[in-house]
């Protein structure tokens, strides 16, 4: 299939794109957040009624850590009633995780293309194996990790940074290793490690720290989610593109942005990824697609590059359609320098999933609806068409 112009101009302006990590800011400090206002992943609610249980709760635990609300179930009606508002956090330059929920003060990594200098992504610090606030569950043991992360663990953090941390070379090395950069990254996740350790003064010695490193084989991918979102963020504003450069889903709706419409969501009703629980629930308490790592699959990682990971194929192939193979060719745009060793396609589009039928299949961790169990296990979610075929349809008009 030939490429349309403006989808090659837009994939161009992505590939062109050096994603460093070189510090903390808060959202209020990075993108005018006020106060009241919490980000969550995916498109936004139609009304606070209709916000899913496990980001609520996770939106009550970020009020009480912000301070809005002395509680969680003040929390909760302060949300209910507007007093706190919820919006989507990829209209703000930031990603986040499953039902993780970023509040106005929070400490946010800040990624920033090395290159062209201006254009900033952010996300919170990955919670680990440890309570985590990205699982949607309302609990003081979350309250207290996530005080934690923002306090002890920032400190360790910030004092590794040095002058700046590339992310690509460090997704290199995980693919390399078995990694797919979104449901798996324990060799990336090492090397980062490994290269704050190093570039500490001293090297890190606080013993609860090196345990968390150690145990929490997702560190990367918070960093790895804004590295990919600021390269589709650098691809927004091609006139007539279809290049995707927002992907996310919020556990009711799942939604897609495209580069000639910036800030338009286009959404379906989210069905739960397919996989298998780890728990023993019945199926119907599985929530819909969540969580804004899904940039990662519209960016041709994570689920589209399963082939580079062994493990993840062993546990997730059985779940995969038929077609997956076909759709790593038929959605994807092109070679990123660093990546062409490995023989990754990346990118994909409006145009090319109208044509295949099907968006890109995406790696889910899947969430109890109700919000009282939190992981239930790991699954494909198998994206529709329709967000694609409304981007393509107002494209045109």
């Amino acid at each position: 299939m030939t490429l349309h112009k403006a989808d090659q101009l837009a994939f161009d302006r992505a590939m062109v794109t050096q994603p460093v990590w070189n510090r903390f800011n808060t959202a209020a400090d990075a993108v005018d957040l006020p106060d009241n206002v919490l980000l969550h992943a995916g498109p936004a609610f139609a009304a606070p009624d209709q916000i899913t249980a496990p980001i609520l709760n996770s939106a009550c635990v970020a009020a009480v850590w912000e301070g809005l609300a002395k509680d969680f179930d003040q929390a909760e009606a302060m949300i209910m009633t507007g007093e706190i508002l919820l919006k989507p956090a990829q209209d703000h330059d930031v990603v986040t995780p499953l039902a993780a929920v970023v509040s106005a003060n929070m400490p946010l990594h800040t990624v920033y293309d090395a290159w062209r200098g201006q254009t900033r992504i952010f996300t919170p610090i990955n919670a680990g194996s440890r309570p985590a606030m990205r699982l949607g569950l309302r609990s003081e043991a979350v309250l207290e990790h996530i005080r934690w992360l923002n306090t002890r663990f920032l400190d360790v953090l910030q004092g590794g940074i040095a002058e700046g941390i590339a992310l690509v070379p460090l997704a290199v090395v995980g693919l390399m290793g078995g990694d797919d950069c979104h449901g798996r990254t324990p060799v990336a996740a090492n090397a980062l490690v490994e290269e704050l350790k190093d570039r500490t003064p001293g090297g890190i010695h606080d013993p609860d720290v090196l345990e968390f490193m150690a145990s929490s084989p997702s560190l990367f991918l918070n960093l790895w989610m804004a590295a990919t979102k600021i390269m589709m963020k650098l691809a927004e504003g091609v006139e007539g593109s279809s290049f995707v450069t927002a992907a996310g889903g919020n556990g009711r709706e799942v939604g897609i942005q495209i580069s000639g419409l910036p800030g338009q969501w286009f959404t379906v009703p989210a069905t739960p990824p397919k996989g298998k629980f780890d728990v023993d629930l019945p199926e119907d308490r599985a929530l819909g697609a969540i969580g804004d790592s899904a940039v990662v699959e519209a960016f041709g990682l994570g689920a589209m590059a399963i082939e580079l990971s062994p493990e993840q194929k062993k546990g997730l192939g059985a779940y995969l359609p038929e077609d997956a193979k076909a759709r790593t060719s038929g959605l994807s745009v092109g070679a990123h320098p660093y990546f062409q060793t490995l023989d990754v396609q990346l990118g994909s589009t409006g145009r090319g999933a109208l044509t295949q039928g099907s968006g890109p299949v995406i790696s889910l961790g899947i969430l109890d609806r109700l919000g009282e169990a939190g992981r239930l296990g790991g699954g494909i979610y198998d994206m529709p068409v329709g967000p694609f075929a409304a981007a393509m349809k107002a494209l045109e008009a």
